[in-house]
């Protein structure tokens, strides 16, 4: 278990460490209030030294706002630049920037559970209860927020202001949850689990022609499912039997959450971490990370596919899970070979080298904001981009 250490009113007080993007505990720490300039913090911030906010809460938003601005923006890429490096020189920039901002800090304490006082007979500590509070001047409640994103709480924890934001607007897609036109039903997706905001790839599965047969006695598998979003399309397409798989815990209970909430769990079954369940399926679809290069967080698994890993799995392992006649259905955007990532003739390779053929391909264009944002530095990759649904089948 990993800690911090800090000196408060001259007593030393530590406190679990904890980094969504496993980001190393900052081995120097010091208390910061609302007398503190933001160029103080920009300079501890960027020698390393983490900042613990013991001020106004939504100071601690300004502040962080005001390091952000001192910063500045990754460079876009110039003319003539070689993509691939352009995207990895990119990508160190917001993790450069991303460290220095994780160094202003929260406390979450153990604290009385809602409603009143604790309960707890006299003397008793039981760190469990109530706990997840932000003890600062006109902070939120975050409890609920931080129980879905870390569990019950286990005594103080310290992590950076950043990563709570984004605990608490991942609460808020959970709560509200995103629209899906091709289900006419909403999805909510959970804290650490790709949301689906670009419907396009949804879309796509919802209207490309299905292998011949009678659907409702056929099954389907979904796999890296994800929030389940895919699965529930492909129930609602008619398939008898789905069966949805993925290798994180949060995105098993993320997808079998929204089965639920669909009235989906007698059609579609929630398994995993292997990728693909057992048995044979007359559609296997597969929407995997679509950048081949090293996650640093959880969320970021669900854009980026070390070494292509997941997209190999599913194209080797798609003959020995397909019944006669059935397809294997590849959702995956180009950005990568715009990039320079991987090349449409590796693809294409990978693919023949997995013993398969291309049935068809239907394309459409993202839809999304940073499409057409010129101020993105991957503006020109994102414009050009174009995602496919490739309909693969046995050689």
């Amino acid at each position: 278990m990993s800690t911090i250490r800090w000196t408060e009113a001259d007593v030393v007080r530590t406190a679990r460490w904890h980094s969504g993007s496993a980001a190393p505990p900052p081995r120097e720490v010091v208390v910061a209030d609302d007398r503190m300039s933001a160029a103080t913090a920009h300079r501890l911030a960027r020698r390393g030294t983490a900042l613990l906010w013991r001020g106004d809460y939504h100071n601690a938003r300004q502040l962080l706002r005001a390091m952000s601005r001192r910063l500045g923006h990754p460079p876009s890429p110039r003319p003539g630049d070689d993509p691939a490096r352009a995207f990895h020189l990119h990508r160190e920039a917001r993790g450069r920037r991303a460290r220095v901002l994780g160094m202003l800090l929260v406390l979450l304490e153990d604290g009385p559970a809602a409603g009143g006082p604790r309960e707890d007979g006299p003397g008793e500590d039981r760190p469990g209860r109530g706990g997840h509070v932000l003890n600062l001047r006109r902070a939120p409640d975050v409890r609920q927020a931080c129980a879905e994103a870390y569990g019950q709480p286990r005594g103080p924890v310290a992590v950076a202001l950043t990563e709570l934001l984004g605990v608490l607007g991942a609460h808020q897609w959970r709560v509200r949850g995103v629209e899906v036109p091709a289900l006419g039903a909403r999805i909510h997706p959970h804290y650490g689990v790709f949301s689906p905001v670009r419907g396009e790839y949804v879309d796509l599965v919802a209207r490309a022609p299905l292998p011949p047969g009678p659907v409702p006695a056929a099954t389907a598998f979904d796999l890296g499912t994800g929030t389940g979003v895919l699965a529930a399309v492909l129930a609602g397409r008619g398939f008898g039997r789905v069966v949805a798989t993925d290798a994180g815990p949060r995105a098993l209970a993320c997808a079998r959450d929204n089965v639920h909430r669909l009235g989906l769990a007698g059609r579609v079954t929630v398994t995993g971490p292997a990728l693909y369940p057992g048995g044979r399926a007359r559609l296997v679809v597969c929407n995997p990370p679509w950048l081949p290069a090293r996650p640093v967080s959880e969320l970021e698994r669900g854009v980026y596919d070390a070494d292509a890993a997941m997209l190999r799995g599913f194209l080797d392992g798609l003959t020995g899970h397909l019944e006669p006649g059935g397809e294997g259905w590849l959702i995956l955007s180009d950005l990568a070979e715009h990039l320079g990532l991987r090349t449409r003739a590796e693809l294409l390779a990978r693919i023949a080298g997995a013993g398969l053929c291309v049935l068809g391909r239907i394309d459409t264009k993202p839809r999304h904001p940073r499409s057409a944002d010129a101020a993105d530095p991957l503006h020109a990759a994102r414009a050009a981009e174009t995602t496919s649904l490739w309909r693969l089948a046995p050689a």
